[in-house]
């Protein structure tokens, strides 16, 4: 149900959509609770605690400040904010330059996870967006989707949520975060040694031989590869060895001590046990079960 716009105590004007997601959107997806934009009429302090909810805003105009773990984030137009609603924060705008913001309140059973993730990668409560006009785009067109009649409104909703929460994970990625003194370290090519382990994921391959081959240290090396691509070096070649596996197990007929081998793993028996902990079914059983459609 839409809200029109109204003077909130003549501190606010707004036009908000608050909203009620289906049970089935609740159990099984990322919802919308609210929507709206704002412009600020006076100097005000919103203060939140204890919320099941996310909340993401956009600055569209005039300055403000969150504070969040007894720290300050000034924001002016252009800047994000993407707080967990769970902790306590307060955000109010600049006296002298009120703002206008467009907002947006979801959540999700998942989404602890997911903004536990955004934050261990080096994505910050508050940010300067390069790119505000995407977020705005997002934000209207949830807006637009929310105060329609779509019989598969929800869904709609889902899909605007989860390209705002992607376009979240790329621009806001930080990665001085990852060193304590807020340093960067030289220079790696760590497109190099990833192309390199694509290419040779069927070979054995170190960590020793890796830093040797690029002549880069290895410990260095292993941060420097987890802050880019979110992976271990040794989880990664195991993402890629795990997914030539799933290949051969489909379209060949080939044991699956010689898909083993032709993985990069010459034990048959850890390369089963490595399989099924990562896929929850054994490499006979993921055959048996693809080779249904087959028949």
């Amino acid at each position: 149900m839409k809200t029109p716009m109204f003077d909130d105590g003549l501190v606010v004007q707004s036009d908000r959509i608050i909203y009620t997601a289906s049970a089935f959107a609740k159990a099984n997806t990322i919802h919308l609770q609210e929507i709206g934009e704002l412009k600020a009429l006076k100097a005000h302090t919103n203060y939140r605690e204890g919320l099941d909810s996310y909340l993401f805003f956009l600055v569209l105009e005039g300055s403000g400040k969150v504070n969040l773990e007894k720290k300050d984030y000034l924001l002016s137009a252009g800047d994000c904010a993407f707080l967990d609603c769970r902790k306590p924060y307060y955000h109010l705008t600049d006296a002298d330059d009120l703002w206008r913001l467009k907002w947006v309140h979801f959540y999700g059973s998942n989404m602890n996870g997911i903004y536990n993730k955004y934050r261990q990668r080096g994505g910050l409560p508050c940010f300067t967006s390069q790119y505000p006009q995407k977020y705005q785009d997002l934000l209207e067109g949830l807006h637009k989707i929310a105060a329609s009649d779509l019989y598969i409104r929800d869904m709609k909703i889902y899909e605007k949520l989860t390209a705002l929460l992607s376009l979240l994970m790329e621009e806001s990625w930080d990665p001085s975060a990852h060193s304590p003194s807020g340093h960067t370290h030289p220079k790696c090519d760590i497109q190099a040694v990833k192309d390199y382990i694509d290419k040779h994921y069927t070979e054995k391959i170190s960590l020793d031989t890796l830093a040797q081959t690029f002549y880069i240290n290895k410990f260095h090396l292993t941060r420097v590869f987890k802050r880019d691509h979110g992976l271990s070096i040794n989880s990664y070649i195991q993402q890629l060895r795990i997914t030539q596996a799933k290949h051969l197990l489909r379209f060949s007929t080939l044991p699956i001590q010689t898909i083993a081998q032709q993985c990069g793993v010459e034990d048959a028996n850890y390369f089963s046990r490595m399989f099924k902990k990562i896929e929850n079914v054994s490499p006979a059983g993921f055959r048996k079960m693809w080779k249904k459609d087959q028949d």
